[in-house]
């Protein structure tokens, strides 16, 4: 059993270095965001066109209920989507690593249908499934389901051949084989894709809300921001775009925890490494 060294175990926080990788970005987004409140107030911008970071933070606040509304709308939306995307996409690149004659035949397509662009095919899409939630869900998964697809299928190929030997030799069938050594050999590969799709989901539903959204009180952030841009509403427009934002940084953030918690014991990608 190997023991941790004193100096490791010693260094596993560091508050001073903690503080010197903390401190820079805080102080940039404090000098930016001061820097634009005094140059929007020095040349006397109208807010329509340029609102001060005052006024977006006031528009936010006053609209605050509709807002909150939109955000947990759009959650909602590009959560459903990214979890179908994650279904699909493991389950449609376990079908193809299963056979090479599966996977040429049908990955070219898995292609062409990512490389069309979604807002040509959004409107076939509420045609068939009319507009509101269920065109919407369709939309965040069709986007977020190519990188899970492409990423868990390269993971699943790039199993060690010498393991993959080794399970013929113990009698072992595809689906054990598949179950207990490929997917677990490609988890690095499927949260990478995890990362990827959870950002493409809350572009996707947003995308969605723009062509097939539902309008009044349960509109998502795509319906707020055209409201607000037809209304020349601009300071709340801003306040929709960083709330889109804020979202995709969490749904980020915690499929990266995600990661580092399921990896972060025997993947060298997330394990702490000391110089």
């Amino acid at each position: 059993m190997v023991k941790a060294s004193p100096e490791r175990a010693q260094s596993s926080f560091n508050p001073i270095k903690w503080l010197l990788q903390v401190l820079p970005p805080v102080v940039a987004f404090f000098v930016f965001i001061g820097g634009w409140e005094l140059i929007v107030r020095g040349m006397d911008i109208p807010p329509y066109i340029l609102p001060k970071p005052s006024d977006i933070v006031k528009a936010g606040i006053e609209n605050g209920h509709g807002l909150m509304v939109s955000v947990f709308t759009t959650i909602s939306e590009a959560v459903l989507g990214f979890i179908f995307s994650i279904i699909m996409g493991v389950c449609g690149a376990v079908l193809l690593a299963s056979s090479k004659v599966i996977e040429k035949s049908v990955y070219p397509y898995a292609v062409i249908l990512q490389t069309i662009p979604i807002v040509a095919i959004a409107p076939i899409i509420v045609i068939w499934f009319g507009a509101g939630m269920n065109a919407i869900v369709i939309i965040a998964f069709l986007i977020g389901f190519f990188p899970m697809l492409s990423n868990t299928l390269i993971g699943l190929n790039s199993t060690d051949h010498n393991m993959k030997n080794l399970f013929y030799l113990y009698n072992a069938n595809r689906f054990q084989t598949m179950w207990r050594l490929r997917i677990p050999a490609a988890l690095p590969y499927i949260v990478a894709g995890l990362k990827i799709s959870c950002t493409l989901a809350v572009i996707g539903a947003i995308v969605g809300e723009y062509i097939a959204g539902i309008g009044g009180g349960k509109g998502g952030l795509g319906y707020a921001i055209t409201v607000a841009a037809s209304r020349l509403q601009t300071p709340y427009l801003f306040a929709c775009g960083l709330s889109a934002s804020v979202l995709g940084i969490a749904f980020f953030l915690l499929v990266n925890a995600f990661s580092k918690w399921m990896l972060s014991s025997w993947h060298e990608s997330e394990m702490r490494t000391e110089n």
